[in-house]
């Protein structure tokens, strides 16, 4: 927790601004006057009223909130002050009435048409600044009441982003081209004046603002965006301080197969990953497992976290690792009692994948790629070079302890036996549950691991807590 205050959209995960409001007003059925189009502008600022701060500091006193430099009473910087924010930024701007209109129309799905009932573009924004300026702040605990001058600092120049923005809507212009006129009639791609219109509001106004804009529009026409488009979405968003989900939920995206061989989780993945979620309460259920089994990272084709889980759990269920050494594996990677022992334990998992997949990729077929043996005996270093340091220890709960000899020496048997690849990442949960100190030359080495393994940019960090500094 820091005292740094960030904008609505740093702290939440759903769209935020005119982009978000527009998005209520797709939802909504359309207003039938002014007096009701205003009533879903209050009403969205109602619902945030209703949120809590994601990094909620309740738990805090007042003096300590005090030192960090929370403000304890209220909250005038959220949704309302960056809704006005963009709301002005289209009325003092140089684009013509039409061409904010047309962008609200094509971002709010053309359920309201300020036209229609006898205002101009601007008129209706002036409107919602009215409504949101006539708003209390929020009395909110744990809020400090401005931007902090960090964002101001870390939000990127226009200049160094606009072209990318730009870039962006030009493609999907070029892509509108060449699509019949029967089909841009029909309302799957926005037309090119709305195209040309989100341009001028990220050249003339702000590519951010133009940029959610322009998101909001291709998830109102439900445009197809293939992976390689999406992928650079969310690194626009990423330089913009967006959360991932504000560009994913609603997006139609051209999702590439199921592949268990292509690394794209940021962090870890498959069993390993389920270990880690275990904690002192957590139960042995198929509730607990489809929760890791659901867990698609943002960018990965749903059903990709099951299906890496279930190939690791194919992999332990065929080979020849007895039911005792399973047991072991787990409690020593989890740190959990292993309430359902061996093999009855892998088949539950893997009959949760089974269900998930079900659902989510039902063209998938389970499949076990070759194990990666060209870093066994690197991978295998690592393990005896460490056993000797927790041979004195034991992992899982003091009622129910393995000793850590029985954990390393599954480890090796996975790592010789089954998968280095599987190995490794249950090595680095080995080693966090029995709280290994190591050295930075150990955590060098196990990063370059990690990076030919071809894992995500967080994975192996999780380990980094453990290094010695002394």
């Amino acid at each position: 927790m820091t005292g740094r205050q960030e904008p609505y959209y740093v702290d939440y995960d759903a769209d935020f601004g005119l982009s978000g409001l527009a998005e209520a007003f797709t939802l909504s059925p359309a207003p039938e006057d002014t007096v009701a189009a205003l009533g879903l502008v209050t009403a969205k600022l109602d619902a945030y009223d209703r949120e809590c701060p994601v990094g909620s500091v309740d738990h805090l006193s007042a003096d300590e909130r005090s030192i960090l430099g929370y403000d304890t009473s209220h909250d005038d910087w959220g949704y309302a002050e960056e809704l006005r924010e963009d709301v002005r930024g289209l009325v003092e701007s140089p684009l013509a009435d039409e061409a904010i209109r047309a962008v609200w129309r094509a971002a709010a799905g053309g359920g309201w048409d300020p036209a229609a009932h006898g205002m101009s573009a601007r008129d209706w924004l002036r409107r919602i600044d009215e409504t949101c300026a006539a708003r209390p702040p929020r009395k909110v605990p744990g809020r400090r009441p401005a931007p902090s001058s960090w964002w101001g600092a870390w939000r990127p120049a226009a200049d160094e982003v606009r072209d990318d923005v730009v870039a962006e809507i030009a493609g999907i212009a070029e892509a509108a081209e060449i699509r019949s006129c029967r089909e841009r009639s029909a309302g799957f791609l926005p037309s090119p004046d709305i195209l040309s219109a989100l341009e001028e509001v990220a050249v003339r106004v702000h590519p951010e603002l133009g940029f959610r804009l322009f998101l909001r529009a291709l998830k109102v026409y439900s445009v197809r965006i293939e992976k390689a488009r999406y992928d650079r979405f969310q690194a626009l968003g990423e330089r913009f301080g967006h959360p991932a989900a504000l560009i994913d939920l609603g997006l139609d995206i051209a999702w590439p197969p199921i592949d268990t061989a292509r690394r794209d989780a940021t962090w870890d993945f498959g069993f390993s990953h389920l270990a880690g979620q275990a904690h002192q309460d957590w139960r042995e259920s198929r509730e607990e497992i489809r929760k890791t089994a659901a867990g698609d990272d943002f960018g990965q084709t749903p059903g990709s976290a099951a299906a890496v889980l279930l190939e690791d759990t194919f992999r332990l269920l065929r080979s020849a690792l007895p039911d005792a050494a399973v047991t072991a594996l787990w409690t020593g990677a989890s740190n959990s009692p292993g309430h359902t022992d061996g093999r009855d334990w892998l088949r539950l998992i893997a009959d949760v994948c089974r269900e998930r997949l079900r659902e989510a990729a039902p063209a998938y077929t389970p499949v076990v790629a070759p194990a990666r043996t060209e870093l066994a005996d690197t991978v295998l270093r690592e393990v005896r070079e460490t056993a000797p340091a927790v041979a004195d220890k034991a992992a899982g709960p003091h009622w129910h302890p393995v000793p850590a000899t029985d954990v390393m020496d599954a480890l090796e048997h996975v790592v010789t036996r089954i998968d280095p690849d599987l190995g490794f990442r249950l090595f680095l949960r080995v080693l966090i549950t029995l709280s290994v100190p190591l050295t930075q030359e150990q955590y060098d080495r196990y990063k370059a691991i990690g990076e030919r393994f071809g894992y995500g940019e967080y994975h192996v960090s999780d380990v980094d807590h453990l290094i010695d500094a002394g």
